[in-house]
């Protein structure tokens, strides 16, 4: 994978995070919210180590309570 991709989906983890808590929300409370995603799944996620399909995305954000363009911003 090149590297620019891999700093791309930390840069996404990291704004995950960082919305999430803006907004005092537990991993596992987000997991939950996101259509009951897997809590490790979730975490794998927010800190870039897997990549999310775009509907995980959209449940990540709809359970943050953010637009998904806010998670994907450059």
């Amino acid at each position: 994978m090149p590297e620019s991709v891999l700093a791309r989906r930390r840069r996404i983890g990291e704004q995950i995070r960082a919305a999430r808590l803006e907004r005092n929300l537990t991993q596992e409370r987000v997991a939950e919210r996101a259509n009951g995603m897997d809590r490790a799944t979730y975490v794998n996620i927010e800190r870039g180590k897997s990549s999310p399909l775009l509907d995980s995305l959209i449940l990540i954000a709809d359970a943050i309570g953010v637009p998904l363009s806010y998670l994907v911003r450059d």
